[in-house]
């Protein structure tokens, strides 16, 4: 007799490839999946505190560190990185270029800057503004800085 013929249910699945996320396999599956609650929940004034705080830090050792010549935009680039993060709706155009402004004027600080701007809290802002926005954010965190902002040089 073939295993089909037997009666009752015949249950199978074959999962292959490249394959992410949930699979259920059987009778009356029921999943549930949340995604982004932890980015997505309210930044508290302990965390915003700590954020300004490490923008503090972020724009001493700019201060500190970056060339003479470069010194002052830099410390504005920063100035702008810290308004546009914490603005209500972080402005990512700003945050894209300040990371690609540092990776072109000061190299040797770019990764710091970065290192502030991949900051949990950060992606908790950024996660509180909605999902298009991390999308772009990721984009922003996750390229080389290759060409560019069309903005001016101070």
């Amino acid at each position: 007799m073939r295993e089909h013929d037997r009666g009752g249910d015949h249950i199978s699945a074959d999962i292959s490839g490249e394959v992410s996320g949930q699979v259920g396999v059987g009778k009356a599956i029921n999943q549930t999946q949340t995604v982004g609650t932890e980015a997505a929940r309210a930044v508290t004034d302990a965390e915003l505190a700590e954020l300004r705080q490490a923008f503090a830090e972020l724009r001493a050792q700019v201060s500190a560190e970056a060339p003479p010549e470069r010194k002052g935009a830099a410390v504005e680039r920063i100035d702008e990185l810290e308004e546009a993060i914490i603005a209500d709706e972080p402005d990512l155009t700003t945050v894209d270029y300040v990371k690609r402004w540092f990776a072109r004027n000061v190299p040797r600080l770019a990764g710091t800057v970065t290192g502030v701007i991949v900051n949990p809290i950060v992606g908790m802002l950024v996660g509180a503004a909605g999902d298009a926005v991390v999308r772009e954010f990721q984009g922003i965190v996750g390229q080389e800085p290759t060409a560019p902002a069309p903005r001016p040089q101070p």
